[in-house]
């Protein structure tokens, strides 16, 4: 399940019902995050093709230290503040545009993952992988977005940034589990057939 905030309408993407492919589910908030980064309104008449140029974006110069601090440290910010049902520093560790949600307004946003007691602290031992290179949007925001590698379940985040004062700041945040990629491509156990 993904929690997505959208920021410039002050509201939650609402999560979807368990019988709906997760496959599918990671897809729409994969894209409905990276349209809101882009700016790019869902009922805009602009042409596909704009829209696509749009969120494309350049190559990030980010070291993969960096991405890894940068991902470790909002994923266990995340976790923390599901654990302990406290936002404030998740709140305060956002860039200005993130802030304007308040703690107990994140609670609210983050509750699906509190109640199901979502445990993100393997980040801390586990390399991520990306599954798209670091990209900087038109607007100027930092994209990760990419998976910790698991046997069952994966886990799967989408993270934007805004630049504050020399720093990237937490502007995005999408995490939730999904299918493990290497789960995905077990092949499907087939009956022989009788003779």
């Amino acid at each position: 399940m993904f929690t997505i905030i959208d920021l410039r309408r002050r509201r939650i993407v609402p999560s979807f019902h368990s019988g709906i492919d997760d496959a599918w589910e990671r897809r729409f908030a994969t894209i409905a995050l990276s349209l809101y980064v882009a700016g790019v309104c869902l009922a805009s008449a602009a042409p596909v093709n704009s829209a696509r140029a749009e969120q494309a974006g350049k190559p990030a110069n980010i070291e993969r230290p960096g991405v890894l601090i940068l991902v470790r440290s909002s994923l266990l910010a995340l976790d923390h503040a599901n654990k302990t049902g406290v936002y404030t520093v998740l709140r305060d560790l956002g860039s200005p545009q993130f802030q304007t949600n308040t703690a107990a307004r994140l609670a609210d946003i983050f509750a699906g993952q509190r109640r199901d007691k979502l445990d993100l602290s393997a980040v801390a031992a586990i390399d991520p992988q990306l599954t798209t290179p670091p990209q900087i949007d038109p607007n100027g925001m930092l994209r990760l977005v990419g998976f910790f590698p698991a046997a069952q379940q994966q886990l799967n985040f989408d993270l934007s940034f805004a630049p504050v004062n020399g720093q990237w700041r937490l502007f995005g945040i999408s995490a939730g589990l999904g299918p493990s990629s290497a789960t995905a491509q077990l092949p499907q156990n087939r009956q022989a057939p009788k003779k």
